[in-house]
């Protein structure tokens, strides 16, 4: 395979020796397939790059990279290849727990090994080959996140529906023995790979260390459009808090002869729990905090600092209204409270909005879409701005779910809206209004 050249920057080693619409074939004689291919093999100092030029005429490029480290090169996809798509047809998707008539990219389902080198994303193996593996390995692309689920190979195949979900499960072990490491996911579903199964998942990941760096243990996420799905349970305080007692004795005795513990519960099986969220010392690095695993400890202590710590001043009187989701919620009120008395100026009024969308079971910030903040935000005095969680909006865009923007919302509520990311020191900020962008 090659792949098509979109344009070259002017200026760049590769300027006037390329063409847009030149095919890149090989570098050094290797085949180039994708953007792994191509970091890894263009990483050399002297390269030869064998072009194929719009007429079928193929010719060699000789690089010497020197004070340059890019190319110039631009591909016509970041991956310079398709999306690998999912296989799998998870009993707890979600994807398949939207509704219909949204935007067509929400309904890919991503299962891309380089998306989680390149960005984090979690993997199942599933669509992966032996050659696959052994590129993964050749290029030490490492860490690799993978959704393992469960480690009972049949129950994996049952909960996947996919026959090879149940033998992939031997490329942890290959990847592992070669020194990638892995951060690996447990997408808990109540009766199904909780309990028992949880332990056995636990016990069988725990031999994999070091490779295996960590393991975050994630409730199910079940929306009211589960339109013929199979039947799942809602997590409830008593087998939240299994979960949790689970994870803990898994721990002790890991950390007993390992000096460490790996596993993690999320923060929502704490909260269905009502138990206190641990300490920082019980997430360590925060290793899962994108599975939600510490984010409410981080936030705090973040805000906290920032609290006591930074110096700012409050000039002029300052109502504002900061939206959250209904999990996150008495902490935002929370830390709220500790802002208005530090800075008797400040007024916050923390509204709880409820996941009418998706369903009120979902809880999570990072699913509020516009339509629901705008209904439940209606008519209500707002102050002098809406602050709304970042992680609602689409990755790089100030779009909702459901392509409501913050421009948009701020139309309708008739103050500014301003997104927050998960941040203690920048939560802060945007309460005081300190460097403020907001949305006209």
């Amino acid at each position: 395979m090659s792949v098509k050249i979109k344009d070259v920057e002017k200026g760049s080693i590769c300027y006037k020796k390329i063409s847009a619409g030149d095919t890149l074939v090989a570098v050094n004689s290797h085949e180039i397939n994708d953007v792994l291919d191509y970091r890894f093999y263009t990483s050399a100092c002297k390269l030869k790059l064998e072009i194929e030029n719009s007429k079928g005429k193929r010719h060699t490029v000789k690089v010497k990279k020197g004070e340059y480290d890019d190319l110039g090169l631009c591909f016509e996809t970041y991956l310079m290849d398709k999306h690998h798509s999912c296989k799998n047809k998870c009993i707890f998707c979600f994807i398949d727990q939207m509704p219909k008539g949204m935007r067509e990219s929400l309904y890919f389902k991503d299962d891309d090994s380089r998306l989680s080198f390149l960005f984090g994303n979690y993997v199942t193996l599933t669509n992966l080959t032996d050659k696959d593996i052994d590129r993964i390995i050749e290029m030490h692309i490492s860490p690799v996140n993978v959704s393992v689920h469960t480690m009972n190979p049949q129950l994996r195949v049952e909960m996947m529906k996919n026959p090879n979900s149940g033998t992939s499960l031997k490329y942890l072990n290959t990847l592992a023995n070669a020194g990638i490491k892995l951060n690996t996911q447990l997408v808990l579903c109540p009766g199904i790979n909780d309990g028992k199964e949880l332990e056995f998942s636990l016990s069988e990941l725990g031999k994999l260390y070091p490779a295996v760096q960590s393991i975050a243990c994630v409730p199910v996420g079940l929306t009211k459009h589960r339109e013929n799905l199979p039947k799942l349970e809602h997590f409830n305080k008593q087998t939240a808090t299994a979960v949790i007692d689970t994870v803990d004795d898994f721990n002790a005795h890991f950390k007993y002869f390992n000096g460490e513990a790996i596993a993690y519960a999320a923060d929502e099986f704490y909260i269905c729990a009502k138990r206190e969220i641990p300490d920082e010392e019980y997430y360590g690095d925060y290793p899962q905090l994108e599975n939600g695993v510490g984010m409410w400890r981080l936030l705090e202590t973040e805000f906290n600092s920032a609290l006591e710590n930074e110096d700012f001043t409050l000039e002029k009187v300052r109502s504002i209204t900061a939206v959250t989701g209904t999990a996150a919620y008495p902490l935002i009120k929370k830390l709220a409270e500790k802002a208005e008395k530090k800075y008797n100026k400040l007024k916050i009024n923390v509204e709880e909005i409820k996941n009418t969308f998706f369903g009120e079971s979902v809880t999570v910030s990072g699913l509020l879409t516009g339509q629901d903040i705008a209904a439940q935000l209606a008519e209500k005095s707002l102050g002098d701005a809406v602050l709304v969680p970042d992680n609602a909006l689409r990755d790089g865009e100030e779009v909702f779910l459901d392509d409501i923007t913050l421009s948009g919302l701020s139309e309708k509520l008739g103050v500014p809206v301003i997104a927050v990311q998960a941040d203690g020191y920048e939560l802060l900020e945007k309460f005081l209004g300190i460097n403020e962008k907001e949305s006209e």
